[in-house]
Order: structure tokens, then sequence, then C-alpha cells
């Protein structure tokens, strides 16, 4: 079983100016994206609040356009609010600068692309070994993790293969692999099945409900209502905001 290893604030969560992170693994509080368009604003988010629990299976959802993107890349600290708070495992993320964002990221999220973002000269294995490797840990370490990420994605009889010598599928488990690797708080999934057929799409959506049951959060931001349905919350967003927040297990 491939666990991340649980983070958390402290009993009495922080507070500031009445919003706090209340125990929760993310809490955004009313949180706005302005893009300044010549002398017209754009407003990509409006005024979005909601949390996630440890141990949740998320799929955030909506057309083109609706401010998904936008959201997972502020989830994913790669950018900032333009007003709002926004707490990750206690730590107020949305006042942190570039600096202190990429070390959030490091530690707290994993990523998982729909276009697989391996390196193609690379062995699975070194692919998976790349956040550890700008983590600092020892080579021995940081081997023997690898090996465990790629065997919870069933992949441990390929880890010296080659982008090229994997299928589509299996290319994404590297990935998979390679994001759990850091055992992050958050598994965050942008259209991770967009590059996929059918069957290989169902059979990625089985392993995430796997890692799911093993205690991993998961987020996965999607256009396709048939990957939204195998979550067990879904949060519909349209022209910036959230349009619905439903629980479907």
């Amino acid at each position: 079983m491939y666990k991340f290893m649980e983070g958390g604030g402290e009993e009495d969560s922080p507070q500031i100016g009445g919003a706090s992170s209340n125990g929760a693994l993310i809490s955004m509080h009313n949180i706005w994206k302005t893009y300044q368009m010549g002398v017209e604003q754009l407003h990509a988010l409006r005024d979005v609040s909601f949390r996630v629990e440890k141990g949740e299976y998320l799929a955030i959802i909506g057309p083109s356009g609706s401010g998904k993107s936008t959201l997972m890349n502020l989830i994913g600290c790669l950018d900032s609010p333009s007003k709002g708070q926004y707490w990750i495992n206690g730590q107020l993320v949305s006042d942190m600068s570039d600096d202190e964002l990429a070390r959030i990221r490091n530690k707290e999220i994993g990523f998982v692309f729909q276009t697989f973002n391996l390196l193609a000269r690379a062995t699975a294995l070194h692919n998976v070994e790349l956040p550890l490797i700008y983590a600092g840990m020892r080579a021995v370490e940081r081997n023997e993790k690898a090996q465990a990420a790629l065997a919870s994605v069933e992949l441990g009889d390929r880890v010296l293969h080659k982008p090229n010598e994997l299928s589509g599928g299996q290319r994404q488990r590297v990935a998979i692999a390679r994001a759990l690797v850091n055992h992050p708080s958050i598994l965050l999934a942008d259209e991770p099945t967009g590059a996929l057929d059918s069957k290989t799409s169902a059979e990625i959506m089985a392993l995430f409900e796997k890692l799911h049951a093993e205690g991993n959060t998961i987020i996965v931001v999607t256009h396709e209502h048939e990957v939204a349905a195998r979550a067990h919350r879904v949060i519909s967003i349209r022209d910036g905001q959230i349009e619905k927040d439903e629980r479907t297990k």
C-alpha cells in the first residue's frame, strides 16, 4: 500500500481577517482572480469559497472559459488570487512570495498533466526520481522510493523502460508515480485522460479510485462528465463561480 504522509496545521488553526483553514486540507475563502484587459477587468474567478478535507476525491468540472483552469492554477500554487484567502494544511499561501509558493508546491502538490511531461530519454525510474533529486535525497533512498511508487501503479516491471517503449496509459502511470513519490498532501490531475482512449481512460480512473482508497487526496480538473462521475464530490464551475457542489458517493 502506498499512502501519502499526512501533514497538517496545529489543532487551533491560524486566523487572519476572520477566515481560517479550520483544520481542512484546503480552504478557499472569497477568492477572486481578476485580469486587467486594457481599460476593462476580466474576472476569471468571482468570490469562490470551498473546503477540501484530507482523503477526499474531488472533481472540478466546467466548460472552456468557465474558470476551472484558473482555479486549478490557484490550488496548485502556480498563481496567486487577486483577492481572498487560500490555506493549505493550515498555511496561508495566498499571500506568499513566488519562492514560498515553489516550496509549498514541492511539498504539498503532486501534479499529473494531460501530456504526461516525461523526459523522453530517461527511464521510467529516472522520471519518477526527478522530484527527489530536486529535494536533494540520496541516490539509494530515492531509488527505493521511486521503485515503490512505480510498483504502486503496477509498473514494477517497467522501471527501465523509456517513454517511447510504453503505451499512453503506462506513460500516465509513470506520471502518477512521479506525482506520488514525494508523498504530497494533494494529487492534482489536469485532464488526466485527455490524451488516452476510452479503455485506457477507464484504467487510469480505476487507478485513481485505488489510490483514493489508500488514503490519498485527489483533485481532478476536467471537462468530461464521465471522468467527473468517478469522483466522490463534484464542483461545477461556470462564469468564474461555483454553480454546484455535490457529493456523489
